[in-house]
């Protein structure tokens, strides 16, 4: 019975808290993948590249670097393996990602999406096409850039009816939102509750990430309308938000690495 090689890998990411958790969730892969390297910067992920021999089998590459993008690590050196992007901002260049034939992860990276990048990365080393440097269109490359020269815009505000009136709401005055039956209401910090016509994943990829988090199925908070968290059985955490009479929110079991590096940024 044959055995999948061993994969070797390369994490290039400015979070020191992220790229211990990617680490960790590699060693859990089965085989094991070996993180021989890591490096928070497009200089010294060029070092390494330019300097690693045998070169690694993938490289596991964030997008915003300690000094700058990590885009610009192809225009510098070659980059002679497979690379996974990862990323929290899904709108980003995904095309161009798909065209190159390369993978991205999104942030908080999905144990089970990262389980099938690697699988799908396992199959091309054993295909009888020979894995070969990632070769990037300029034309392609120079557009990518310049869309990651600009932070995604995010709502602002949100639309409520109050009666017969509407209302707005700035987004830094909402304590968290919350699904109920079939609707998705919005709680703010002067204690009052909204309809809004949006869906918690909706809203997900409509708030700024580095300010709201996802704690579970239904509860989507604002950082700082958590009051407290507290250690909830082994694993688990909970969290107090601001006016929520339902009393503590339990943050999902799979969720709580993710939740961790949220906090720890």
């Amino acid at each position: 019975m044959s055995t999948l090689p061993a994969l070797r890998a390369l994490i290039i990411e400015d979070e020191p808290l992220a790229a211990r958790r990617l680490t960790e969730l590699l060693r859990r892969q089965q085989p094991v993948v070996e993180v021989i390297s890591t490096a928070e910067s497009v200089a010294a992920a060029k070092v390494l590249l330019d300097t690693l021999r045998p070169a690694p089998d993938v490289l596991f590459l964030d997008i915003h670097l300690a000094d700058g993008l990590s885009f610009e690590l192809f225009e510098q050196t070659t980059v002679p393996c497979p690379v996974i992007f990862t990323t929290a901002y899904d709108q980003y260049a995904i095309r161009a990602f798909k065209v190159n034939s390369v993978d991205y992860l999104l942030k908080p990276i999905d144990t089970g999406e990262l389980e099938v990048a690697v699988q799908k990365l396992r199959e091309r080393r054993g295909s009888t096409q020979a894995a070969t440097p990632t070769a990037f269109d300029p034309a392609l490359l120079a557009q990518v850039l310049q869309q990651m020269q600009t932070r995604p815009s995010y709502k602002e505000q949100f639309v409520v009816r109050v009666g017969e009136h509407l209302k707005t709401i700035a987004t830094e005055q909402i304590a968290y939102f919350f699904s109920l039956e079939k609707a998705t209401l919005l709680q703010t910090r002067e204690n009052r509750r909204f309809v809004v016509d949006y869906t918690l994943e909706q809203l997900e990829s409509l708030l700024d990430p580095r300010q709201f988090f996802r704690l579970n199925r239904t509860y989507l908070a604002q950082a700082s309308a958590i009051q407290d968290i507290i250690h909830y059985t082994n694993s688990r955490l909970q969290t107090v938000l601001q006016h929520c009479p339902e009393g503590p929110v339990l943050v999902s079991r799979e969720r709580v690495p993710a939740f961790k590096a949220w906090l720890d940024r």
